[in-house]
């Protein structure tokens, strides 16, 4: 399963790091995920991966 929001898509990110010598080597940001139950729009209960910024928006269902 790959490292990505189910909702809106949203994965790794790549850059450096930088040191004080101005050296530089790869690095990845990673999103933060979290394993939620939700309700799919057929109305069953499902586990799914999304992103913190996804939950606190109201994007996904929870069940009561």
């Amino acid at each position: 399963m790959s490292y990505q929001c189910q909702i809106c898509g949203k994965g790794p990110v790549t850059g450096n790091i930088v040191s004080h010598a101005h050296n530089k080597s790869r690095r990845r940001w990673l999103p933060n995920l979290q394993s939620v139950r939700s309700v799919s729009s057929s109305g069953r209960t499902e586990r799914i991966r999304v992103c913190t910024r996804c939950l606190r928006s109201g994007a996904v269902v929870k069940p009561a």
